[in-house]
């Protein structure tokens, strides 16, 4: 198969004037351009991603050939389209249209139907939508266009609320999700292991999410569980507040910093919180547990 195209590269095979663009945002998985189009009769080549799209202003009467016969609509403001990923197709109409596109990864969509299924992925592919009328997807894209125009303070976490609760909603209705067939779990393997540990120690003085330990293995958040409890025995919060004892035991033997200083460097949200744990594992307070060593 020829290379994908991508989102910035589409205009060159479907040419109309960007009104609006993400591309300077840096949100990953997820993009967004607004065109305004003339009458066309265009190929539209093997996409990367799969591409969501809203129509904004004009009426026109939409074709498309996918693989067969051609298929027609009418497109009014508000209606959706939907364009699968890897395949080529050829679009026809007759009127100018203003549109959003949105462009999803499909490791987004496969990651977001692993939570959603608690399963692996296998293949998961969104069906060829001509024009359709869906609210929700409508008010999404017109929501993540609005947050590209304004660009506030959280932007990126907000596109990502939004694009979460589109991928789930594309999944309920417009999805084909080949789930994996079960397999015994083995872990992490050890390479895994041994970059996740170095990630979580470098990191230990700050709160660490799942979702923030699953990305550094690759995997989907429901996996990362199965995987590191069958490699290290337990959860990975059990696991992450162990390593956050040990360093605080570590620099109470080794150095004369303050309680106080020990607990914010091994990631406890106070001095109380180190307390305690000492106290539900150790039996004996930070204090206590220094002189001993001292002595």
């Amino acid at each position: 198969m020829a290379d994908l195209v991508s989102p910035d590269q589409l205009q060159k095979y479907v040419p109309g004037e960007v009104l609006l663009s993400s591309d300077a945002l840096g949100w990953g998985e997820v993009s967004m351009r607004a065109y305004r189009y003339g009458a066309s009769d265009v190929n539209v080549p093997a996409l990367r991603d799969f591409v969501i799209v809203t129509y904004r202003d004009g009426v026109t009467h939409m074709h498309r050939r996918v693989d067969g016969p051609w298929q027609a609509k009418r497109a009014v403001p508000g209606s959706v389209s939907i364009l699968t990923r890897a395949e080529e197709c050829q679009w026809v109409w007759d009127a100018p249209i203003d549109v959003i596109h949105v462009y999803l990864t499909r490791q987004l969509l496969a990651k977001v139907s692993a939570d959603a299924f608690d399963k692996d992925i296998a293949d998961v592919q969104l069906q060829d939508v001509l024009s359709t009328e869906d609210d929700l997807v409508k008010r999404s894209l017109n929501a993540i266009a609005d947050e590209v125009q304004a660009n506030n303070l959280g932007g990126r976490l907000y596109v990502d609320a939004i694009s979460t609760q589109l991928c789930v909603h594309l999944l309920r209705n417009y999805a084909n999700v080949q789930l994996r067939e079960p397999r015994e779990v083995h872990g992490l393997s050890h390479m895994q292991a041994r970059v996740l540990n170095h990630y979580i120690e470098s990191n230990l003085d700050r709160q660490l999410s799942l979702e923030e330990l699953a990305a550094v293995t690759r995997t989907s958040t429901s996996h990362f569980l199965r995987q590191f409890k069958a490699r290290f025995g337990v959860p990975p919060h059990a696991y992450v507040l162990r390593m956050r004892l040990e360093r605080a035991q570590h620099l109470l033997k080794r150095t004369h910093l303050p309680i106080k200083d020990i607990s914010a460097q091994s990631g406890f949200s106070d001095q109380s919180h180190m307390t305690r744990v000492f106290q539900r594992f150790l039996k004996t307070t930070p204090h206590s547990y220094r002189q001993a060593a001292a002595s």
